[in-house]
């Protein structure tokens, strides 16, 4: 990892593909035999594939993970580069095969992932590297849905979110003041995924922002994680602050997700123009993932601007484009084949995703239960009432409204009452209380056959799972 391949990999961190590519031919021009480039290329595939969601270019890429197992295994077996480089190529891999839902064959190459890093851990216990593949591998495994734990129990896979996330940081803070400092900006990226993806906090917004604010200034990774970071822990208006700032240009991976992210941040704050932005993504966007949701968003749009042309249009084109396989393509493709949504609890909850509680709860209070002819929206309600109150910090009656949302709706198709126990034992887990905390996730678990099962499900466990620790 000389000095040319580390401006490789800084650039290839930065987004900057063009001048990446340019690095790493003038490094396998002038030192042929150095395996380094064959890892930094894993890294570009990577990067590229993570976060544009191209199924043709993964599809047609496949073969490139054992070619360069097999160019790395004839290089120079005494480096702490050598079983190192493998294993990230693996753990690359491993995680892209996940995202596109080849989950066995996804465990199988990190669970080699992380034996090769166990190795090259005992033989070389001074390269730090190693720390931060192990410490992600140990909250990834920590996290794997209930539905495919027969899978990882069939490998032998274990792991632990919390102790994965703690030696996270900690191979943060070791590797700032090594030689190593250069992977600084993939860890900011892996704690920042973790945060959100994974542990799905709440809070430490602020930190996170921060945390990124160390990233390169020409990154145009920086700015696409602080925007994806604030929108995720609803901060909308900063959201669009930080993604309307991304660099752009030739030199620069093209993302489609930015505008994705853009478009939703603008329709939670209601700006006349999301829709600009989400069609951006439309046109931009080579993959599947998102599209159904997307298109909802537009029928959303439409809807809340008294366009009734252009809802009918965009629901039809919700059922007929993209992929029902990433869970917000399948509710979109739900909602889209549902009753008509109510308009003010569909604004409190774009109002809610957004950050803006205030405006949320106004319009929910003006909202009779006894007026809404569906049960799904008097489920809604109730439950749009206790995740306002929830946020705002006002536990009582966030329980309060919980309570009648899972009373009435726990033998719905609908998330509103699972995900209301889910929420309910958590506030019960804050206060100590873990004899009513497990009886909630419990609760949450109980109930079957309703969206985002597994992601519910396995947030439920992993909370019975915090309480047992303590």
């Amino acid at each position: 990892m000389n000095p040319n391949c580390i401006a490789a990999y800084n650039a290839i961190f930065d987004l900057r593909y063009t001048e990446a590519r340019k690095l790493i031919q003038d490094e396998k021009i002038h030192n042929p035999g150095n395996g380094i480039t064959v890892l930094l290329e894993d890294y570009l595939d990577y990067l590229y594939l993570q976060n544009t969601n191209n199924k043709g270019a993964y599809d047609k890429w496949g073969d490139r993970k054992s070619d360069r197992i097999d160019s790395i295994q004839d290089n120079d077996k005494n480096s702490p580069y050598y079983l190192f480089a493998q294993a990230e190529v693996y753990m690359h891999w491993g995680m892209l095969k996940a995202q596109f839902g080849d989950y066995s064959s996804s465990i199988f190459d990190l669970n080699k992932a992380k034996k090769l890093l166990n190795e090259n851990a005992e033989k070389y216990k001074d390269f730090t590297p190693n720390k931060k593949s192990q410490a992600w591998l140990e909250l990834v495994f920590g996290a794997i849905p209930s539905n495919l734990k027969g899978i990882a129990s069939f490998f032998g896979v274990k792991g632990n979110v919390e102790s994965g996330y703690k030696h996270l940081e900690a191979a943060k803070a070791e590797l700032a003041n090594s030689k190593f400092s250069f992977y600084n900006d993939e860890l900011i990226y892996l704690i920042c995924q973790a945060n959100v993806d994974v542990l799905h906090t709440k809070t430490g917004y602020e930190r996170l922002i921060a945390m990124l604010n160390e990233m390169n200034e020409k990154s145009l990774l920086k700015k696409y994680m602080q925007g994806f970071v604030a929108f995720k822990m609803g901060h909308s208006a900063d959201a669009i602050g930080f993604l309307s700032a991304a660099p752009q240009g030739g030199e620069y991976l093209t993302l489609p997700a930015i505008n994705y992210y853009l478009g939703n941040a603008k329709l939670c704050r209601m700006d006349n123009n999301a829709d600009d932005y989400l069609l951006k993504f439309i046109k931009e966007n080579q993959g599947q993932m998102y599209v159904k949701d997307t298109y909802s968003k537009l029928a959303y749009f439409a809807l809340m601007n008294n366009d009734e042309a252009g809802y009918n249009n965009y629901l039809k084109l919700v059922r007929a484009k993209g992929a029902a396989t990433d869970e917000k393509d399948k509710q979109a493709l739900k909602e889209a084949n549902d009753a008509r949504p109510d308009l003010d609890l569909l604004k409190a909850r774009f109002y809610f995703d957004g950050g803006f509680y205030t405006n949320a709860l106004t319009l929910l209070k003006k909202q009779d239960v006894n007026d809404l002819k569906l049960m799904r929206d008097k489920i809604e309600l109730y439950y749009r009432l206790g995740r306002v109150y929830d946020r705002m910090n006002n536990g009582a009656d966030a329980l309060t409204n919980y309570q009648k949302s899972i009373s009435i709706g726990s033998t719905s198709s609908y998330y509103y009452a699972a995900n209301a126990a889910l929420f309910s034992g958590m506030i019960y887990e804050q206060k100590k209380d873990y004899k009513k905390a497990t009886e909630l996730y419990n609760t949450a678990l109980q109930m079957k056959n309703h969206e985002y099962q597994n992601s519910i499900d396995t947030q439920a466990k992993e909370g019975l799972t915090r309480i047992k620790a303590d």
